[in-house]
Order: structure tokens, then sequence, then C-alpha cells
């Protein structure tokens, strides 16, 4: 089966075999689009193509299969090139203002090849922003003067976030506030400038009175497409929509050095009916990291800024090298809920699917599913961590101690988890680790046919990130405080997951 989707006036994204395969397809297929020069041979499940006429028929010919489509209108091509920007320029900020500025309701803004050197680029609704192959975006390097996007803005809406709370944060080299039918796409290329200047080098601290930037940040957006481009070096989370609704992310490569710091791939925070398909994600952190605000804790006990993360869909992905694969929290106290994680590939990242939470989060994870995933090389396939120690008391015995604490508000539920059809081929460490709260113990987890394969070198190693837990290698599913529904063929495969020290 073929699937057209992200349909823009000059790009589509067509998904060959969705229904069946993951990422790769497991034969090349050949296509053509009819009418045109343009055609080649796809290996993996989501085809990208630019350079399309706006308002167009179009007919995609791949193998046996047709699909049809017609491109979106475009109410006027402006080029950035007219309005200076260039890459003889140190700084395209202005230049970009006002090309943004130009684009009339309904049109497209095209950024010229090469590289181009600018700070953060605000967009504005109904709006496509094209960066075609050959084109860099390329954030500056000195953040002398760089714009801080505030907590608040004079609404009182969250502009700038940081880890689940409002903060002040640097503004993203591209920034999308409050923007409506907004597009994205391009087969060019976001570089966010993480390697370059010293975002890096203060992960979790302030500086100037802000927080590191994102490379793109969408706050309180409607109907937003992103499609084709590679985003790379993030200063921290890479792709951050925040509060948005009906986004849909296609085609995308997000790709940031294993060793950057806190540089996420994808973090859908607090939005609703988001569709990611077709990503690859090779990271320094959480691949696609599913949040939905933070509670705030002490003397700023606020939750006013908190909402939740409710019908997001995964598909034909492939996650390489990162903490985690697909990660729910531990940013979750507005709830994160129907969640569908079908058809992906996990390869050498240290946990698959994570969820993890503490004490004093509240907030639900519930009716999440997972269908239909190989993991290659995976340290922990399956982690469900309610004593994550994060923040800094995250080690304290309020956090860590596996007495049962009073319920209430900020007691964190984990329940309704659905895992079937998956395969986990060379596991180091467990094939699943799950760890309740004695107070709220995580429920309705269902297992069912999983197959696990270990690699025979692994040592022991770390399973969830928790205090008191012993290393272990090659161990089945380790559960305590958790109430499991498996299968036949993985009940002996079901181990009390002991605490040690």
């Amino acid at each position: 089966m073929l699937t057209a989707l992200a349909i823009t006036p000059y790009t589509a994204t067509i998904l060959i075999h969705a229904d069946t395969a993951r990422y790769h397809l497991e034969t090349p297929v050949s296509w053509r689009l009819e009418g045109t020069a343009q055609r080649g041979v796809s290996h993996i499940v989501p085809v990208f193509i630019e350079d399309l006429e706006p308002d167009t028929d179009y007919v995609l010919v791949a193998g046996q299969q047709t699909v049809g489509f017609r491109t979106a209108p475009c109410a006027g091509l402006i080029e950035a090139a007219d309005y200076g920007v260039c890459v003889d320029t140190p700084n395209n900020a202005m230049a970009f203002a006002a090309a943004v500025a130009a684009v009339p309701r309904g049109g497209t803004l095209r950024v010229p090849n090469g590289r181009l050197a600018s700070g953060p680029v605000f967009l504005k609704s109904d709006m496509t922003l094209w960066l075609p192959e050959g084109a860099i975006l390329s954030a500056i390097s000195d953040r002398n003067g760089w714009p801080v996007l505030p907590a608040h803005d004079d609404s009182g809406r969250v502009i700038g976030t940081w880890e689940g709370l409002p903060a002040a944060s640097f503004a993203s080299p591209v920034t999308a506030i409050g923007c409506d039918n907004l597009t994205i796409t391009g087969r060019g290329t976001l570089d966010g400038g993480g390697d370059r200047g010293d975002w890096w080098t203060w992960p979790k601290e302030t500086r100037d009175g802000a927080r590191r930037p994102r490379a793109l940040f969408l706050a309180h957006c409607t109907q937003t497409i992103l499609s084709g481009m590679t985003v790379r070096n993030s200063a921290s989370w890479t792709v951050h929509p925040f509060c948005c609704d009906r986004l849909t992310a296609a085609a995308l490569r997000i790709k940031n050095p294993a060793d950057s710091p806190n540089t996420d791939g994808f973090d859908p925070e607090s939005c609703m009916h988001v569709q990611v398909r077709g990503l690859h994600i090779s990271v320094g952190d959480d691949c696609i990291a599913v949040k939905a605000g933070k509670r705030g804790t002490g003397d700023d006990p606020r939750v006013d800024h908190i909402a939740p993360t409710r019908h997001l869909t995964i598909a034909n992905c492939l996650m390489e090298d990162g903490h985690g694969a697909v990660v729910m929290g531990s940013e979750m106290s507005g709830d994160i809920t129907d969640v569908d994680i079908t058809r992906c590939e996990f390869k050498g990242t240290d946990r698959g699917l994570r969820i993890k939470t503490r004490r004093g989060r509240g907030g639900h994870v519930a009716r999440i599913a997972m269908d239909d995933v190989v993991m290659d090389s995976v340290g922990t396939a399956l982690a469900v961590n309610a004593f994550y120690f994060c923040d800094a008391d995250g080690k304290s015995a309020t956090v860590q101690s596996r007495a049962p604490a009073p319920v209430d508000d900020t007691t964190p539920q984990i329940s309704d988890i659905t895992i079937s059809n998956v395969q986990l081929r060379g596991v180091r460490h467990a094939a699943g680790a799950f760890l309740g709260l004695p107070e709220a113990p995580v429920c309705g987890l269902r297992l069912s046919n999983i197959t696990v394969e270990y690699d025979a070198t692994a040592t022991a190693g770390d399973t969830l990130m928790a205090c008191h837990l012993p290393p272990v290698s090659h161990a089945g599913f380790l559960h305590r405080f958790t109430e499991i529904d498996a299968d036949a063929p993985l009940i002996h495969m079901l181990e009390d997951l002991i605490d040690v020290g």
C-alpha cells in the first residue's frame, strides 16, 4: 500500500508499504513520478519528493502500486535571496525577518542554496518555509544579543520553557509562536549550531538569564507540517513542539553527536493529535521523548502550566544510539495518554520503550501500546521506572524509599501498557525491568508474543536509573510493584526485581 502524507505546495512524502514494513523495506522498491523526470529506488518506507508545482495533480508509481495526490496551493513564492539572504552575510536574521514579512497569506518562502548563517528566524501563520536540497540554515556561534523568550508572554501563555517548567530560554534558530497552518519542509538542513560556541559546555545551567535553545521550537501552533529536512547539532532538545495541536512530522532526519548533552531528538510536550512517521533519529539523549510538563515543588508548587499530551502516533521510524528510543517522561505531570508505537526499529539505544517518573510528579501515563517493533543491541528493552532519580532530591529517601508513601495528587500513576509482537535481539541487561511505587503499582501491563535473544558478550549494567538496584545482564522480565499479564511462553521469564543495599 502507498500512502500520500504531508502534502505541501512544493513537496510530498509518500510512504511505501507503511502497513507492513517498519522503517527499512524488505526489498528495494523502484518508484517514479508520472509526467516528470523524478524517479528512484527506495530502501526505506518514507520517500520525500520536492520541486513540485503547487495545486497540481500527481501520480506516483512504486512497484505495482500507484497513489495520486494533489499539491497544496500557494498564494505566492517569495525568494529569500531577494531580501538579502545570502551566504556572504555573517548574520542573516534581519534579512530573514524582512523575507518572512513579505510572504503573503498562504505563500511560501524559499531559502537559497548554500550555508546561510543566521540568528533566530521567527515564522508566522499561514506560510510555508521551504528549505530545498542544498540549503543549510546555520545558527551563528555568537550568542551575544541572541533573542530570549520570556517564561510568559503578555497574555500569560508560557513561551519560554525548560524541562517542563516555564523559564526564560534563548529563542531557537527557527521559532514559531502561536502559528496556525505552518509548514516547514524541504530536503535542506537546519543546523542548530550546538557544536559551535559554548552551548554544550553548560547543559544544566543558565547563562545571560536564559536556558539553552532548541534547534526548532514550536509553541501554541495548530495544523503544522514538518517534512523532509535534516535537523542537526542542536544546542539542547532538537525539535520541541510545545502545546501544539494537529502536528505531522514526516521523513525527518535528526542527528546529534552521541556525546552532546541533553540533545533529545523529538520532544512533543503537552501536544494533541501528533503523527510522527518515517523519522530517522540518532542523538545524544532520548530519540523521541514524550513530555507533559513538570509540577512545581517546594516554594514554587505551580501547576497552571501543565497540560496533557494525547493521541500520539509513532510509526515506521528508526531510532539509533540514544539513551532511549521512545520515552515517556520524566516530565509527565499533565498526563501522557493514548500513544501508539507501531512498526519501528530501535538500534543500539540504552533502553527501548521507556517510561520514567518519580514521587512528586503526579499525572498519569496510560493507554500506551507498542506493536510490531524490532530492537537490536538494546541495553534494557522495556523499562518502566517510578523511582527515576531526577532533580536535586532524586536520590533522597523521600523519593527512593520502597516503603509506601501517602497517595495524593503528586503520586504518579502508570496503567494500561500493552506490548505485543516485539523482537528483542542482542539484549545486554534485561528484556524488561518494571518498578512501580508500592503505594501506586503499575497496573494493566500486558506482554505478548515477545521473542528475546541475548548478547552473549554483555556485562552487567544498570537497568532503570533508580537507587538500590543491582547491575544485571541477560535477565528476563524483572518486576516489583507491578501487575503483569503475560502470555504462556513469557511466564517463565518473569523474575523478581530485588533491591540491594
